[in-house]
Formats: C-alpha cells, structure tokens, sequence
C-alpha cells in the first residue's frame, strides 16, 4: 500500500532545514563580530545575565556550526536529524534568550525563528524523503 507525502508536510520540513542552517550562519556571524570586534556589541541595560562578550562569541560559533550541520541533516530524513534539530532550535532559542541585551530585534527574530523550526520538526515526520521499496 502506498502513502502519500502531504506536500505540506514536505515544505514544512524543508522550511525546518534551510531556516535552521540559515540560523546556523547568523549564529557563526555573530559569533564572529562578538570574537573579532567585542566593542560592537553594547549592553544598553543590567541584566541579570551578563557575559563577556568574547565568552559569547565562542558559545554562538560553537553553536551557530552546530546547528548548520542539523539542518543539513534534516534533508537526510533521519529521525535522530529531527531529534538534534529541535534539540539545537530550543538551545539556540534559550541562548538567544540570554543574548537579548546585547542585540534585543536579532534575537527575538532568532527565537522567533527557532520556534517555527520546533513546530515544523515536530509536527511533520519523515515526509521529506521519499519511501523506497
């Protein structure tokens, strides 16, 4: 018997991979700017959670490859891809999180962002890779 692929699903799943290896790069580009240049980013308020700058670039390159190679993995169907793709969405939404007095509009579009990527991996499974027989 034969199933059908929703072509929802499929899209939802593919929007997953490529907004999470496009959260990838922003993450390594931050990462980046915060390494080389740490007087770009500038605490407006106190918050309670307050790092130096240099410590959070090294977490959003770490994080930022991380979550790349996920959403690569995601077009591969794997459900272990899926599990580490949510996994790294809601780390890289708690990070972000943390990150909000440093650059309060980027993060809140990447924890926006990580939510659709949670939602989209959760809901839908391996639709985007095609049954062989």
């Amino acid at each position: 018997m034969e199933t059908q692929r929703s072509s929802w699903a499929v899209g939802y799943e593919a929007f997953a991979g490529i907004i999470l290896i496009v959260i990838g790069v922003f993450h390594v580009v931050a990462g980046l700017v915060a390494l080389f240049e740490d007087e770009f980013f500038v605490v407006g308020q106190e918050w309670v959670f307050q790092f130096d700058v240099t410590t959070w670039g090294w977490i959003h390159l770490i994080a930022g490859i991380v979550v790349f190679f996920s959403g690569i993995g995601i077009f591969y169907g794997n459900v272990a891809a899926r599990t580490i793709g949510v996994i790294v969405a809601a780390i890289s939404a708690i990070a972000n999180f943390l990150w909000l007095p440093y650059y309060p509009i980027w993060s809140i579009v990447i924890i926006a962002l990580d939510v659709a990527v949670i939602w989209a991996l959760t809901i839908h499974g391996r639709d985007i890779v095609e049954d062989r027989v």
